[in-house]
This record gives structure tokens, sequence and C-alpha cells, in this order.
């Protein structure tokens, strides 16, 4: 556990965020499940995912592809939210793994499940960078 930990007050209004923020992007979950759902019926009630015509297929897919990548998405962003929630009930919420330091109020209410403070998450971010670069 952290030496340092934020106010009671100030974890209550973060949790109340991230709760409010979860709820919005299990909505978002949903009503891409719906979408995609709804994606494999055709016009005619058939349900064949495949198009009529060549431009269909196309535009079909390109229709599923992107909703998948946004359901991958908006899913490692409720698995980072509930990780921050667990922090804030261990009460090591709003310290950098890395550092130790306070996480500034500005980048939390931004991110609010950030993990790192903005110094940290930049030298990680050039490091990624640098392995990226090594492989190519």
């Amino acid at each position: 556990m952290a030496t340092k930990e934020l106010k009671p007050s100030a974890l209550k209004e973060y949790e109340n965020l991230l709760l409010e923020e979860r709820k919005q992007v299990q909505e978002i979950i949903r009503s891409i499940d719906e979408s995609q759902k709804r994606g494999i019926r055709t016009g005619s009630g058939d349900l064949s995912a495949y198009a009529m015509h060549q431009a269909d297929m196309g535009s079909d897919t390109n229709s599923a592809e992107r909703g998948v990548f946004m359901l991958e998405r908006e899913i490692g962003k409720l698995k980072l939210i509930n990780a921050a929630l667990g922090r804030i009930y261990d009460k090591t919420y709003g310290i950098c793994e890395i550092c130790g330091e306070y996480i500034q109020k500005k980048r939390l209410n931004i991110v609010p499940y950030a993990r790192y403070c903005i110094e940290c998450k930049s030298k990680e971010e050039q490091k990624l960078r640098r392995r990226r670069r090594r492989r190519r």
C-alpha cells in the first residue's frame, strides 16, 4: 500500500466519477452489441451474413470491423475503470504506480483511471516508441 493517499472526500468524488464513466461505457458496449446483432440480419429478415452485391459486402465488412474495434476499445476502458475503482477501495488511487507521487488532479479529472502521473506516463510512452522502432 502506498504511504500516501487521497483524502476520503476526494476518493468518494473520484469513485462517483468512475462509476458514472463505467455506466456510460457499459451503455456504449450494449449499444455496439445490439448494433452488431442487428447488422447480422439483412433487410429481408434473413440471418445470412452475406450481402448480395460486392460493394454491400465491403461496406458490411468495414462496418463490422469498426464495431469490433470500438467494442474492444470500450472493453479495455471498462477494465481500466474497474482497476481504478479497486485502487480507490484499497486507498492507492491517485498515486503514480511508478514514482509514488500524487497524480495531478487535472489529469485525474480528464483520465480518472490514470495509473501514472504525466511525467511517468510520458517516459513510458517514449520507452514504448523506442521498442517499436527497434523492432522495425
